[in-house]
């Protein structure tokens, strides 16, 4: 049996997490560009062996994690730890949170989804269109009033709006989905797809195996991470939020699905506090989250947690269709759905689509009595529509 000693194993590839090392600059337009060729952009095949640019990639990433977590605290967020009470190397997640949390009438929170890192949106969005554009940068921005989003907010406007206009003292949770693994070696946590690209023994090492000395408590996977942060944070009030403060949900796939749950399940506790919902990818069915009956319950009931996803929550989907427009959902949601300006990835869906979101959740918070009537999507083909227009001019002649 031929058998490879260890020191012939080929040595685990290393790449500093350095921008100009790496080979790479940030242009004046906010985009990661190639030192060599600054019309190129990152480059992530650069050998046959998958290792060597999954840990080039994970360098770069390291990079603009740096960068966001910067720029973040540079408008006034702060880190949290998540338990509260854990100390800085035992094992904990940490959330970003606005310094006036305390004292806002308005709270926003964030889930993302549990492939990102904290602050992220999307890694794709931030290597094409800027680092403010894929990352939380330009929507912290907006919702702390720190300055009109410029026009690497990913939607192409770059004229002012309302969205971030005449603003209530809103504050900013930034829930973290996606860093839920403890690495005791850097004393970090780290979301599932770094584990993978943290340094091995050699090239050819398969990646550690976990233990529950990985986990961190109260926070083993998205779920359990959406309900602490509604419990330990948003719960707190006349501590850490004001008794009166009213909440808006953003949430991404699965983030969107855990508090969707949560709420579910503790409607009569939160119905006062939550203000509106918007969902980036909602992957909720309603008949099974809300009930098989949910429609007629929500009719029946308009106090409700049915009846507040049919008037006072909407979804964004993924779709050709431009920002704004009506569009079905493939799964029976049990909210107006969206077309967000994206067609192809749903981590791209928020990049594109919040300014319309953020626009969304102040006209619900400033009205507390208003509500969304249910759309319905009627597909016809250009005979019917034609008879239809025709039967309608009759009608109005007769009458």
């Amino acid at each position: 049996m031929f058998v490879y000693r260890r020191e012939d194993l080929p040595a685990d590839p290393v790449f500093p997490a350095d921008l100009t090392k790496l080979g790479y600059f940030v242009t004046d337009q906010d985009q990661i560009r190639k030192i060599s060729d600054p019309t190129q952009e990152f480059q992530y095949k650069i050998n046959r062996n998958g290792r060597w640019n999954d840990v080039q990639r994970e360098a770069m990433n390291e990079c603009i994690r740096k960068i966001v977590s910067s720029r973040l605290r540079d408008l006034g967020l702060v880190n949290l730890h998540l338990p509260l009470r854990a100390k800085t190397m035992e094992a904990h997640v940490p959330i970003m949170v606005s310094r006036n949390l305390s004292t806002a009438s308005h709270i926003i929170v964030v889930f993302g989804e549990p492939i990102q890192d904290l602050g992220i949106w999307a890694y794709r969005s931030v290597g094409g269109d800027g680092i403010d554009a894929g990352s939380l940068v330009s929507f912290a921005k907006a919702v702390l009033r720190q300055g009109q989003a410029d026009s690497n907010s990913g939607d192409g406007d770059s004229h002012s709006d309302d969205s971030t206009t005449n603003m209530p003292n809103t504050a900013l949770v930034l829930a973290n989905t996606g860093q839920l693994v403890w690495h005791c070696a850097s004393g970090q946590a780290i979301t599932l797809v770094r584990w993978q690209h943290m340094p091995r023994a050699s090239a050819v090492d398969p990646p550690p195996e976990m233990s529950p000395r990985n986990q961190i408590p109260g926070h083993e996977y998205w779920q359990r991470h959406v309900n602490r942060v509604f419990e330990d944070i948003l719960s707190a009030r006349g501590r850490l939020v004001r008794p009166d403060a009213r909440i808006s949900v953003v949430g991404a796939s699965e983030g969107g699905l855990g508090a969707l749950r949560y709420l579910n399940k503790n409607w009569s506790s939160w119905r006062p506090f939550i203000s509106a919902i918007c969902l980036a990818n909602p992957l909720q069915m309603a008949r099974i989250e809300l009930g098989s009956n949910y429609e007629n319950a929500a009719l029946a009931d308009p106090t409700s947690f049915a009846a507040f996803v049919a008037s006072r929550c909407r979804g964004y989907l993924l779709s050709d269709q431009p920002l704004g427009v009506p569009v079905e959902a493939m799964l029976d949601s049990g909210c107006n759905c969206y077309a967000s300006g994206e067609a192809l990835n749903s981590e791209c869906i928020m990049p594109k689509a919040w300014r319309h979101v953020l626009r969304w959740l102040n006209q619900a918070f400033a009205d507390p009595a208003y509500g969304e009537a249910r759309l319905e999507i009627m597909h016809v083909d250009g005979g019917e529509l034609d008879d239809a227009v025709e039967a309608e001019m009759d009608e109005g002649e007769r009458s």
